[in-house]
């Protein structure tokens, strides 16, 4: 795909994510009266999830019909296409039904296995985090700067775990962390945490086991402020998900002593 196309593309979502956070913060602001399912452990979804994520893809399809997409409530549609949307349309659904503010709309954009654009948006705090690879990464367009840590003890780091995940992996990265000085956070979304370890706010994040729509804008944005990821669309990552790790330049070595110290 021409890197016109892919720029052309990253400017029309820009405006896509906020008008389906925008819509998605209305659905909040009335959620005691949402429909609400349980897809699984500590897993939920609700009418507000399925709305934004219909809307998304319908526009989607509308402006490039061409492109393929999986969405984490209504499945794929082409994904033999050339380029492929991958879109959380509510990424921390229980944050968001208990009336906490960290969740976000997550859009990712793949061509050849590559993470060509990463868009979140937080309508709570009207935050943009928004990625071109070969083009940096720039939060309400400005652009973004990871930590300039070393030590694991220098700041916070994310840690993610949900039923799916190994209660003992996860063990085993909290030990490590806090032997090592460091301190955690888990503020119930992985697309809004990888996006703060772009933005300076968190030194890495870890995940036993995670979605691609879950991480996928996130990663692309990590790496474009000139940190390190795990090759998470590695073993068919796109579908079935993959662990993942994210650092900040300073703290690769120490991010990956986690890993293996979890077990990977």
């Amino acid at each position: 795909m021409k890197d016109q196309s892919i720029q052309y593309r990253f400017q029309a979502v820009q405006v896509l994510v906020r008008d389906a956070g925008i819509y998605a913060l209305q659905w909040f602001r009335n959620r005691d009266t949402l429909q609400i399912e349980k897809k699984g452990a500590q897993d939920l979804v609700s009418e507000a999830d399925r709305s934004v994520e219909n809307m998304i893809r319908g526009r989607l399809q509308t402006f490039f019909p061409e492109d393929g997409f999986l969405g984490e409530e209504s499945g794929t549609r082409n994904l033999d296409a050339e380029g492929i949307w991958v879109v959380d349309p509510i990424d921390g659904t229980s944050c968001f039904l208990n009336g906490l503010s960290s969740w976000c709309v997550s859009i990712a954009f793949i061509v050849k296995n590559e993470i060509e654009i990463g868009l979140i948006y937080a309508p709570c705090t009207d935050e943009l985090f928004a990625s071109q690879r070969g083009f940096g990464a720039a939060l309400n367009g400005k652009p973004m700067k990871p930590s300039k840590a070393t030590s694991l003890a220098d700041g916070i780091v994310g840690l993610g775990y949900s039923p799916k995940s190994s209660i003992e992996a996860t063990q085993k990265a909290f030990d490590y962390l806090l032997k090592s000085g460091g301190v955690y956070h888990d503020i119930g979304s992985a697309a809004l945490m990888i996006a703060y370890v772009a933005a300076g706010r968190y030194l890495g994040v870890y995940e036993y086991q995670i979605n691609s729509w879950d991480c996928l804008a996130g990663i692309a944005m990590v790496r474009e402020t000139g940190g390190w990821t795990n090759d998470f669309l590695a073993n068919d990552g796109l579908l079935t998900g993959n662990p993942v790790l994210t650092a900040s330049p300073g703290t690769k070595e120490a991010m990956q002593k986690l890993f293996a110290a979890a077990g990977h």
